[in-house]
């Protein structure tokens, strides 16, 4: 049976687009070329998705009447078996607003058989919150790493000893095994025994991939990328040389990563001067703390530390109308739509989770994690007690990425748009509003709206043809697009 499409249907109009499990065409001329690629990228994605034939998303999800269902159905199913291996589907008839549509649930290929690849090319396709996206040579290593269990986490570290271990962050760990697990892994006196136990370290003292990462002095020094890239968007204010605000790269143990990722949060959040009905007034930032956090801290834990991810970051970039949380690796025995609903706790780093249950912060005396599965219901009712849309999961198998926003995504309402503003999609409409008068480049709205260039370049042929965009340059001169106002009225634009 198909999902509930009414429902299926009522969400894609709010949130203006297509998401990240749902792909709509309209078919009306037959099966679009850009089909190849979404069923790969959605074979690929966990838990699959679903693909809608006989929508206009340009037209906010209208139904399009479809020449003939039956042989797009089979032409559907021919497509599938052009995949290795082939793409399984559930193809299903349905009905919106009285008019026929067809529904096809793409099944998540095995994980043994990953990467799902277009057998003519090749090529394997990867799902992201703005498009699909053709797999680079490192992705597919993260495809076939993930075919195995996740072990890496208890590698001894090559030319390592107990001294890279730092001393304050061991003491708190050892002092806090001992309270908190005392007829457990804390029964054993011997400090260098209960560090082996533990995981920490090896036989003769040597620490492992978990207890550097964790507890070393300065784990960079044999992971260089293990670190948090964070960046603010610059200022409308800013000059075209600005590339960005409070650009930094934090390095050190996960906990004092964690300590340094909050104060640069405190340092780089918008805040509000905020009363409360007692009378008291307080600063609010424009994301909660206690939010980010836990964010950052899943990241730090939860990232992928196999060698196809060891020159990536976890990167945290805030934007004008959202903040993005991102780390190598996927979601590991959980799916996305269990986050935060199920009380069950999850790890593809086992041993280092272990081990960070027990780590505290220098600066506050604070967990790193509690690893009981409390930190998504944390971040779902901070955002709530705010007043922010709930935060946005996205996991393609080898990344995984949270979006917070600062205000409702959905579109404004009919009343609110003009005739020419209600054709834009949700890149279009965003793409718009970035540009200004001065104009800008492929390149500054892709940093800006955090897009890839091809999705910029057909969001802006979409504003273009429209006369909502002008653009100037070229031959030798930097392109540049200028934005022209929405009509006020009947007219067209100003």
């Amino acid at each position: 049976m198909p999902r509930d499409v009414s429902q299926l249907i009522d969400h894609l109009r709010r949130s203006g687009g297509d998401t990240t499990d749902v792909e709509v065409k309209s078919a009306a001329g037959g099966l679009p070329a850009s089909l190849t690629a979404t069923l790969s990228a959605l074979a690929n994605q966990p838990g699959g998705g679903t693909v809608i034939l006989g929508l206009d998303e340009q037209a906010g999800f209208r139904p399009v009447r479809l020449p003939d269902p039956q042989v797009l159905k089979q032409g559907l199913a021919a497509k599938a078996r052009a995949f290795t291996p082939p793409v399984r589907l559930t193809i299903d008839d349905a009905e919106v607003d009285g008019t026929a549509v067809i529904v096809a649930q793409v099944h998540e290929c095995d994980r043994s058989a990953k990467p799902c690849r277009v057998a003519a090319t090749g090529t394997a396709y990867l799902r992201g919150y703005d498009g699909d996206y053709a797999l680079s040579d490192l992705d597919e290593q993260g495809f076939l790493a993930a075919r195995q269990p996740p072990l890496f986490d208890r590698s001894p570290v090559e030319d390592a000893t107990i001294d890279d271990l730092d001393a304050e962050l061991v003491d708190a760990y050892l002092s806090a095994v001992r309270d908190r697990d005392p007829l457990g892994l804390g029964r054993f006196p011997d400090d260098d025994e209960l560090l082996r136990r533990a995981g920490v370290t090896r036989d003769g003292g040597q620490p492992t991939v978990a207890g550097i990462l964790a507890l070393g002095v300065h784990p960079q020094q044999w992971f260089p990328r293990y670190v948090i890239q964070a960046a603010a968007q610059r200022l409308p204010t800013d000059s075209a040389a600005t590339r960005a605000r409070n650009q930094v790269v934090i390095s050190g143990p996960i906990p004092r990563m964690l300590d340094a990722a909050l104060l640069w949060a405190r340092r780089t959040f918008d805040t509000a001067i905020v009363a409360e009905p007692d009378g008291s007034v307080h600063d609010r930032p424009s994301y909660p703390l206690v939010a980010f956090r836990e964010l950052v801290a899943n990241a730090l834990v939860h990232r992928d530390l196999d060698h196809w991810s060891a020159g990536l970051a976890v990167e945290v970039r805030l934007l004008r109308d959202r903040l993005i949380v991102a780390n190598p690796g996927g979601l590991y025995g959980i799916t996305v739509d269990r986050l935060g609903r199920d009380a069950v706790t999850s790890a593809r780093n086992a041993r280092l989770v272990a081990i960070c249950q027990h780590v505290r912060s220098p600066e506050t005396g604070a967990r790193v994690i509690e690893a009981l599965a409390s930190g998504i219901p944390t971040v779902t009712e901070s955002l709530a007690d705010q007043g922010l849309p709930p935060a946005h999961y996205i996991d393609s198998g080898i990344r995984f990425t949270v979006v917070l926003h600062q205000h409702a995504t959905a579109p404004p309402g009919p009343a609110e748009r003009t005739t020419a503003e209600t054709s834009l999609g949700i890149t279009e409409r965003r793409v718009h509003q970035a540009l200004t008068q001065n104009g800008k480049t492929v390149r500054e709205l892709s940093e800006e709206l955090a897009l890839s260039a091809p999705s910029i370049r057909k969001a802006l042929r979409g504003l273009r043809d429209r006369g909502l965009a002008t653009q100037s340059g070229g031959r030798g001169r930097i392109t540049l697009y200028q934005r022209k106002e929405f009509p006020a009225g009947p007219g067209g634009p100003r």
